[in-house]
């Protein structure tokens, strides 16, 4: 019970982000097969179905984990039964859900689907409204759950389509059907986006309250972190609405470039999806007012200082914290596997520091290399950079464990952080031979050269899709103020990677010069990286 609850924060988060993206796309399934495919050939509409029916089933299991999981935490950690847990607002919310998303599943096939569909479609909108922030307000609740609503429903017509849209131009049989499709897509996607502004503008004026607290406030900066993947997706958007136009006009012969244009929007898309799962971990701005950081604070933090070159020794180190419970401690039952329990020391920090820099070095050098690989044919080996990066984790990222801590290799797993760290080095080093057997065009890069987007961007979304701490509220904003530009870029190395290989035409020589900038502009926050 101890590992899971080390590990619940985050996997809450997760699940969450899950849920909204398969929302999205059982919604925007719902919104694509009645509002823009229509009278479409009927393969397009079969295949839209059991994709809107695998949504929905997905949909259903991720909500039902959700509730398994916040109900095992509750039952176990306090005095509650399982029956009163079962009564609680989560629960109704969630089983709204579940009954909504098992509705469309079971109807996704039928005709009746068009009858029924407005109900199931309005119980998922209520029960995810009711998991927000809004529902929890005193004032002008009705008014922001009506705003919520309104994000939700955009968000799903819009990010939650595509995926539909692109399987739709993919089996289109002729011309006229691509275009009448995403004609009203883009009409749809218009009002989407003017709906989507003006309820989110809404919220952040209640949300936030001030300018000084969109920077002074974790939740303030995480949604500056979506406005500016929001801006992204934008940008790609209106190069979609330029090709349907072009392609309404007659000036382009097909909609290609407009297809991996809206797979990168479905990948941001549901990146910023998983930032606003995040979002509900942490309370609005206006309700932190004791703990906001003041500017002179973040200045004091960001102020570029050499980095730390020199590591200090081990046994400078806090003493390894206990795996298990003293029974004299007198600390709460809360306490967790591997969980701190001292004030981190000059030394800690520097250790940490010091991990970070070098860290970003290695990054910054990838970033340098692969840049370089254009030119030089010795530079296309850039991926084996990895192995140092992986080594270096794999020995110093755990201090208090194998190979440098008291604790033995397989002792060490019960910490749930550590095994999260082993896994992510493993990952590395399989990605370091898979991403060279493509840089020497042993592997084709059509095809095996999209796993090297795919885990930038998976890598960006994961680092914004976390639980935030209410112990330090101060601690947790600085250390934001690094993380969100490393998601942002990660994302954006990701996507122009993807669109660099997706696009045969001169444009993809423009997304190949965005990539190896993002990772030299990783490594160089990683290396002037502080915590002090």
């Amino acid at each position: 019970m101890a590992q899971f609850l080390d590990i619940f924060g985050f996997l809450s988060v997760v699940l969450r982000g899950l849920a909204l993206a398969f929302e999205a796309l059982t919604l925007g399934g719902v919104v694509f097969l009645f509002g823009i495919s229509l009278q479409s050939a009927d393969d397009i509409n079969m295949l839209a179905r059991r994709w809107l029916r695998c949504a929905a089933v997905l949909l259903g299991v991720t909500q039902i984990a959700i509730l398994c999981l916040n109900s095992t935490i509750l039952v176990n950690s306090t005095d509650l039964a399982l029956a009163d847990v079962v009564g609680a607002s989560f629960w109704i919310a969630g089983s709204l859900t579940v009954g909504g998303a098992a509705v469309v599943a079971v109807l996704a096939g039928h005709r009746w689907l068009a009858v029924v569909s407005p109900a199931p479609f309005m119980a998922i909108l209520i029960g995810s409204v009711m998991a927000s922030h809004s529902v929890a307000r005193l004032e002008h609740r009705l008014v922001l759950m009506a705003a919520t609503l309104a994000h939700h429903l955009a968000g799903a017509a819009w990010i939650g389509a595509l995926p539909y849209l692109l399987m739709a131009l993919r089996h289109a049989h002729d011309r006229s059907t691509a275009s009448a499709i995403t004609a009203r897509f883009s009409r749809l996607a218009i009002i989407s986006v003017s709906l989507l502004i003006t309820a989110g503008t809404s919220l952040t004026l209640t949300y936030v309250g001030s300018v000084t607290a969109l920077f002074e406030t974790t939740y303030g900066i995480m949604l500056c972190a979506k406005m500016v993947l929001t801006v992204l997706v934008l940008l790609l958007g209106a190069l979609n609405l330029k090709t349907v136009r072009a392609v309404a006009g007659g000036a382009t012969p097909s909609m290609f470039p407009l297809r991996r244009f809206a797979e990168a929007e479905v990948g941001i898309g549901f990146t910023i999806l998983l930032a606003a799962a995040s979002l509900t971990s942490t309370p609005p701005a206006t309700d932190v007012v004791a703990d906001r950081v003041s500017p002179p604070e973040i200045a004091q933090r960001m102020k570029p200082q050499w980095p730390r070159l020199r590591t200090p020794a081990v046994g400078e180190l806090s003493p390894a914290t206990p795996l298990t419970l003293p029974q004299s401690s007198g600390l709460p039952g809360s306490f967790v596997p591997g969980q701190q329990l001292h004030s981190n020391t000059f030394a800690d920090i520097a250790w940490s520091e010091y991990n970070h820099h070098w860290a970003g070095i290695v990054v910054f050098a990838i970033g340098v290399l692969a840049a370089f690989s254009r030119s030089f044919r010795w530079a296309r080996h850039w991926p084996f950079t990895f192995f140092g990066l992986a080594t270096f984790l794999l020995v110093r990222a755990d201090s208090e464990n194998w190979p440098l801590g008291p604790r033995g290799f397989w002792e060490s797993f019960q910490v749930a952080e550590v095994a999260q760290h082993r896994v992510f080095v493993l990952l590395i080093v399989a990605f370091a031979f898979f991403e060279w057997a493509v840089q020497t065009k042993r592997l084709p890069v059509n095809r095996a050269g999209l796993v090297f987007p795919l885990v930038c961007g998976v890598g960006g979304a994961l680092l914004l899709t976390h639980s935030h701490s209410l112990g330090n509220v101060k601690e947790e904003f600085l250390a934001e103020l690094s993380h969100i530009p490393l998601a942002i870029l990660a994302v954006v190395a990701g996507w122009s990677r993807w669109l660099e290989i997706r696009l045969p035409d001169q444009r993809s020589r423009w997304f190949a010069s965005i990539w190896p900038v993002c990772f030299v502009l990783i490594g160089s926050i990683l290396i002037f990286y502080r915590e002090s």
